[in-house]
C-alpha cells in the first residue's frame, strides 16, 4: 500500500517496478532521528545512535555548468555508536513498506571506524535474527552479501574491491522473485546469486562494530505487494463476477471496524458498521433487502470456527428469494472464502 509521509519528505511516483519512494532526510533538523523508521541491533553491545547531520555531498546528476557547486551541505543520515564489539549491527529499519521485487539504491559514505569501517543495507528483514545484507568494507577492501537466520550468519560471498573513506560510494540492491544483484558504484560487484529463505520484508541501513557511517539519498522501485485479503476477494470476483459488492472487514486495536478488501479497492480503509462489528464480536448475521438487491454480512471465521474478520456480500436478487435463500448463497462464497484463507494471520499477511 502507498503511503504518504510527509514529515518524511517521502516521494512516491511511478517506475519500471509499479512504484517509487524516495526519501529525502531534508525535512529533519540536524540531531534529530528521522521518523518511519526504527533502530534495531543484531549481535551484542549497545544499540546504534541514528541521526540527521549535515555533509557536503555533490549532487545526483552532472552540473551543467562549470559555475555550479560541486557539492551541497545537506541532511544526511548518520550511524554514529563507536561500539566496538566485534559481533556489533547496528540497523536502520524503513518502516513504512514491506517489499517483495524492489531495487534499493542508496549513497553511503565510511567516515571512520577503528575495528570496523564499513556500511550496507539490509533487506528482507524480518527481524534483527532474520535478513539478508550486503555491505562494503574499507579495512576489509571488499563488498560482501551474506544472509542471517536465526541469528546465525551464512559464509559471506562477494569480490575483493577498494573502497575509499570519506568518499561518497553508490550501493545498490534488487530483488526479483529469488534472484539477488548487487552494483557498487553502478558496478555490478558479483555474479546474480538465488535464495528463497526470505520473499519479502522490510529494508533498512546497516553498519558494524565502531564504524561510523553516512547515507543519503535512498530511493526505492518496487512492485506494490497486494495484501492477502484484497487476492482473497480478486480471486473471488475472478469465479463469480456477478458478484455485485464483496468487502471483508475486522476490527482494530481500538474496537473499531474497518474495510480491508474489497471488489472497489477505493472502500478499503472506510469504516464499517454495526453489523460487522457484530458480526466479528457475537457472531451475529445481518440481512437486507433494497430494490432488488441483497446484502449479508456473516462472520468470517478461522480453522478454530473463532470469527477473525465479517464478509459483506452484495448481491442482485431473483423473483421469489427468500432470506434462507440469499443466506445460503452468500455462504456458499464464505465457505470458499474459509477454505481459502484459515488463519487470521494469513488473512492480514
Amino acid at each position: 500500500m502507498q503511503r504518504f509521509i510527509f514529515c518524511l519528505c517521502l516521494t512516491l511516483a511511478a517506475s519500471a517496478l509499479g512504484a517509487e519512494i524516495k526519501i529525502d532526510f531534508n525535512g529533519f533538523a540536524a540531531g534529530s532521528t528521522p521518523t518511519n523508521f526504527h533502530a534495531a541491533l543484531a549481535g551484542e553491545g549497545k544499540p546504534g545512535a541514528w541521526k540527521i547531520v549535515l555533509d557536503e555531498v555533490p549532487p545526483l546528476l552532472a552540473p551543467l555548468t562549470d559555475r555550479a557547486p560541486s557539492v551541497t551541505k545537506r541532511a544526511v543520515l548518520a550511524q554514529t555508536s563507536q561500539d566496538a564489539t566485534d559481533e556489533h549491527f547496528p540497523l536502520f529499519i524503513y518502516d513504512g513498506e514491506t517489499f517483495n521485487d524492489f531495487k534499493l539504491t542508496t549513497r553511503f559514505k565510511i567516515v571512520s571506524g577503528i575495528a570496523e569501517q564499513m556500511a550496507g543495507v539490509v533487506f528482507h528483514f524480518q527481524n534483527a535474527s532474520n535478513f539478508y545484507v550486503v555491505r562494503a568494507s574499507a579495512l576489509g577492501h571488499n563488498v560482501r552479501f551474506y544472509k542471517m537466520v536465526d541469528g546465525i550468519r551464512s559464509d559471506p560471498i562477494g569480490p575483493q574491491l577498494e573502497i575509499s573513506t570519506n568518499t561518497w560510494h553508490t550501493l545498490a540492491v534488487q530483488c526479483h522473485g529469488n534472484q539477488i544483484t548487487c552494483w557498487l558504484d553502478d558496478q555490478l560487484v558479483m555474479p546474480p546469486l538465488q535464495d528463497n529463505t526470505f520473499a519479502s520484508g522490510k529494508i533498512g541501513f546497516w553498519t558494524k562494530s565502531d564504524a561510523v557511517s553516512y547515507f543519503c539519498d535512498p530511493a526505492i522501485e518496487y512492485t506494490p505487494r497486494i495484501p492477502a485479503a484484497q487476492m482473497l476477494v480478486r480471486r473471488i470476483m475472478e469465479q463469480q463476477p456477478r458478484i455485485l459488492g464483496l468487502r471483508i472487514y475486522t476490527l482494530d486495536d481500538k474496537g473499531v471496524t474497518h474495510v480491508i478488501a474489497s471488489k472497489d479497492e477505493k472502500e478499503i480503509g472506510q469504516p464499517g458498521t454495526d453489523a460487522e462489528k457484530d458480526a466479528i464480536t457475537d457472531g451475529k448475521v445481518f440481512y437486507g433487502r433494497d430494490h432488488g438487491i441483497v446484502v449479508v454480512t456473516l462472520p468470517f471465521r478461522d480453522r478454530n470456527g473463532d470469527a477473525m474478520a465479517a464478509m459483506r456480500v452484495r448481491l442482485k436478487s431473483f423473483i421469489g428469494e427468500t432470506q434462507n435463500n440469499a443466506l445460503t448463497r452468500a455462504t456458499m462464497i464464505l465457505k470458499n472464502m474459509q477454505a481459502q484463507v484459515t488463519s487470521s494471520e494469513d488473512l492480514l499477511q
